[in-house]
């Protein structure tokens, strides 16, 4: 996946000076262009003016916080794929992240290859949560007598057969965060990050028929 999305067009939202220059170096060595702004309100007119392919935004910003700008966008039916980049590294906050909309979330100190490989996985239709914070989820869990609703298991079909959480939606008849939602629930309860890995193991769990 190295070579792939190198055309988009990045949208960065950071109000840390010194970090947002690095990060604007780290991403421009990947991807077509990084657009950097300081605040929520920056970023909210930066999406209206120039159509980013990917925003990654900090939670902690001045004036309009990067979780508000994100339910701004999404209340105003603006579904451009969204990252946040947070220092907070708790699954409170990722929770939090992701039932607002947002397309996935990776802690600053991962910051480097895992950023660039979050946002190619994001461009790709994936919801990414950092390998940390995933792992984290359900250390005690165990695969094996997972049980997942009705309406997970319509998601999963869909993931399967290679929909994006838009297309599933509207398959559906429900909200694309609604979607999201269940997909969260489902990488949380097999204790995966993106969304092959999730078809993995449901495939491994006879949950689904292999490819």
């Amino acid at each position: 996946m190295s070579g792939e999305y190198t055309d988009l067009k990045i949208l960065l939202a950071e109000d840390h000076r010194l970090v947002a220059e690095g990060l604007e170096r780290l991403l421009l060595e990947c991807f077509a262009s990084v657009d950097v702004v300081g605040e929520g309100r920056q970023l909210l007119d930066a999406v209206r003016t120039s159509s980013p392919d990917i925003i990654v935004a900090d939670i902690s910003m001045p004036g309009v916080s990067g979780l508000e700008a994100l339910r701004s966008l999404r209340s105003a039916g603006n579904d451009t794929p969204f990252l946040i980049l947070s220092m907070h590294d708790t699954i409170g906050f990722v929770e939090e992240a992701l039932h607002c909309g947002a397309n996935g979330y990776v802690p600053k100190h991962a910051a480097g290859e895992e950023l660039v490989r979050a946002i190619r996985e994001v461009a790709a239709g994936s919801t990414y949560v950092s390998t940390s914070l995933s792992h984290g989820l359900l250390s005690n869990r165990l695969i094996r007598g997972i049980r997942l609703t009705r309406r997970q298991l319509d998601v999963l079909n869909g993931l399967a057969k290679g929909y994006r959480s838009k297309q599933i939606a509207a398959e559906l008849g429900i909200a694309t965060r609604t979607v999201e939602t269940h997909k969260y629930a489902m990488m949380q309860a097999f204790g995966v990050h993106n969304g092959v890995e999730l078809i993995r193991a449901a495939e491994r769990n006879g949950l689904i028929e292999p490819a």
